[in-house]
């Protein structure tokens, strides 16, 4: 899970204007951690089923996200791929 601290972290990173806590890119830099999470808790744990399919929930999510952001705001969503290290 996110620790606190690194979701404010991010948050502040990827934040759109002072009270942004939920735009595209927010939502992207979350999801990201999260799948990073998980990919290495499944490298550990290779027949966590439940957990794979989690994993390819959030996936779909963000490409999602990242389908909306590039259609909505092709600069931002350069930046946050850029950012993140996606692609």
């Amino acid at each position: 899970m996110l620790a606190k601290s690194k979701k404010k972290n991010l948050i502040e990173k990827f934040k759109e204007h002072p009270q942004d806590t939920g735009s595209a890119s927010v939502q992207v830099a979350l999801l990201t951690e999260r799948i990073t999470y998980l990919t290495e808790h499944l490298k550990k744990h290779k027949k966590d089923f439940h957990s794979r399919r989690g994993l390819l929930m959030l996936v779909g999510r963000r490409r999602r996200l990242l389908n909306y952001l590039k259609k909505k705001d092709p600069k931002g969503y350069e930046g946050v791929t850029k950012e993140l290290n996606l692609k």
